[in-house]
């Protein structure tokens, strides 16, 4: 194992197969971003969402997905002039991944590309003892997609933040009022029809203990280029906690907890979700 990996490894406490696949994800995931980094792919771009949460601002669960954002909108960016240098760069670390655009059959302003790896060669390499990939089945990939949004909405702001491992690298990123925003937007908007994203609900509750500060007109940008806010009347702080009380109605809590529940170190801090806790958590949102 190569020693930069090797002490990535070091900072995670892996006693089960789940374990071992998240810090996994998450190593992958740093390698990915110092690619991009190299490709000087942060000119243009931001990252945000959960994994920027987790990895460039502390949050406490794991994250699947990467997400940037074009810092202006552009239609000739195009996703795959930047992904060799990923590729590059797992290698440069004994990892072997490839990568698969996503060609949607409907055209939309998000490119999509995935990046694979096989589970148990790569689970190997960092050195997964043989008992715990026994419950692993042969074959299985290891996903990471990138989205990028090549027309993001207006209004918000961005700064860099640094990295150590697996070296000192760079990565733009949204600021937190604004990923508040974004986090807020998927929370009100976001139709996943049966599902429920209990990973939406925990980053709430995250925001409002360590950062509750929520950037209210970016919040209605995204709003209204998704076509859930119209008309002159601006988003105000008493309609958007009206739309929040409306959508905590709605919230099926037992389906949220479990499915944070894998990406959370101690799932027992669930135990105190209810609508009557999310109901007092969004009146602690401080909007700026």
């Amino acid at each position: 194992m190569h020693e930069a990996i090797a002490k990535m490894v070091s900072k995670y406490e892996c006693r089960g197969l789940n374990d071992y696949i998240n810090a996994l994800r998450e190593i992958l995931q740093e390698i990915a971003l110092l690619g991009l980094w190299r490709s000087k792919f942060f000119e243009k771009a931001a990252c945000y969402g959960g994994t920027a949460l987790r990895i460039l601002y502390g949050l406490d669960r794991f994250s699947e997905d990467i997400d940037f954002s074009l810092l202006e909108p552009s239609k000739e960016f195009d996703l795959t002039r930047y992904t060799a240098f990923v590729e590059k760069e797992m290698e440069a670390f004994g990892f072997e991944i490839f990568v698969e655009k996503v060609d949607k059959s409907m055209k939309t302003p998000v490119q999509s590309a995935f990046l694979k790896a096989d589970t148990r060669k790569h689970l190997l390499i960092i050195e997964t003892r043989q008992d715990i990939l026994r419950a692993l089945p042969k074959g299985k990939l290891l996903k990471v997609k990138m989205e990028v949004d090549t027309d993001p909405p207006a209004g918000f702001s961005t700064e860099t933040r640094y990295l150590l491992q697996p070296i000192p690298f760079a990565v733009r990123t949204f600021v937190l009022p604004d990923l508040f925003a974004g986090k807020m937007h998927a929370i009100l908007c976001r139709r996943w029809k049966s599902r429920v994203k209990g990973r939406d609900w925990y980053d709430l509750v995250w925001y409002v203990t360590n950062h509750p500060e929520l950037h209210l007109e970016h919040l209605e940008q995204r709003m209204r280029q998704t076509g859930h806010w119209k008309g002159d009347e601006p988003l105000t702080p008493e309609k958007f906690k009206e739309l929040l009380k409306i959508a905590v109605s709605k919230l099926d809590v037992n389906q949220a907890r479990k499915e944070v529940e894998l990406f959370v170190k101690n799932p027992e801090n669930l135990d105190i979700w209810s609508r009557e806790f999310f109901l007092n958590v969004i009146t602690r949102i401080h909007v700026v």
